[in-house]
């Protein structure tokens, strides 16, 4: 896709949104669940959309938060990414999941992914679930990538806002990454490379939204741009909203355009 067309996509995807975004009525629920893959305590809050009927079929939307967050982040944070994901996923009816996920230095490591997979089984146990989509931002933006390319078969559509797609040259937070990981670069190589998206693009077939900033210095968007650059090669539905004067960070308008871009690219 040219850069033409993506700011075209992006134009389009903005004027399909309502100037005023449905406010969702329902209370957040705070949910304990153990975990399979090591029994532990673990948590994931539910925010179901604006009148809910357990008998409609639902989207269901994963929002990943960033380092030294936890799964409130995307639940009472004001900020536009927060924000912006509470109200795509009122806006599309969609349940709006956003867990733990071994917070606060999650990294998407396996036992954050397992937990994962057990989330999505459980969430279609308890509702009509149409499609499922990941997205996060920062560290949670790099784990819904991580989790996509591992899982293709129960992602349909991933959007990471300021994520990174290769934690092998990836050089921040390398404690918390490794204890995640179970090891160093050195000590557990295989595990960076299997959970850096740019080194698994076949995997991602499905509709994928990137936003990165050209002063971004937290994570820089050169892996997400190489990435970019792979899926169009594949001819895959894929959205970059690049900003080059804009640090770690997303506004409303993109975070907006890049979430809206799954749900109405996204087979049903």
């Amino acid at each position: 896709m040219t850069r033409s067309r993506q700011a075209l996509t992006a134009a389009i995807m903005l004027l399909l949104v309502p100037l005023l975004a449905p406010a969702c009525d329902a209370e957040p629920v705070d949910v304990t669940f153990t975990a399979d893959c090591d029994g532990s305590t673990e948590r994931v809050v539910e925010l179901l959309p604006p009148d809910f009927d357990p008998a409609v079929p639902r989207d269901l939307l994963i929002a990943l938060h960033g380092h030294g967050a936890d799964r409130w982040q995307f639940i009472r944070e004001a900020r536009d990414e927060c924000r912006g994901t509470r109200e795509a996923a009122a806006r599309h009816g969609a349940i709006l999941l956003s867990p733990d996920y071994r917070a606060p230095t999650s990294w998407m490591g396996p036992k954050a992914e397992a937990d994962l997979v057990q989330i999505i089984a459980a969430a279609k146990e308890r509702h009509r679930i149409g499609r499922v989509f990941v997205c996060g931002g920062s560290m949670g933006g790099t784990g819904a990538l991580t989790f996509a390319a591992l899982h293709p078969d129960l992602v349909n559509g991933v959007c990471s806002l300021n994520g990174t797609a290769n934690l092998v040259e990836y050089g921040r937070f390398l404690e918390a990454i490794a204890a995640s990981f179970g090891g160093t670069k050195e000590e557990a190589p295989e595990e960076y490379r299997k959970r850096s998206a740019e080194f698994h693009a076949e995997a991602l077939s499905m509709p994928v939204a990137f936003t990165t900033g050209g002063r971004d210095d937290v994570v820089p968007p050169e892996s997400i741009h190489r990435l970019h650059a792979r899926l169009n090669s594949l001819g895959r539905p894929v959205l970059l909203l690049h900003r080059p004067d804009r640090g770690h960070d997303t506004d409303l308008a993109d975070t907006t355009a890049a979430l809206d871009f799954l749900f109405l690219r996204a087979p049903r």
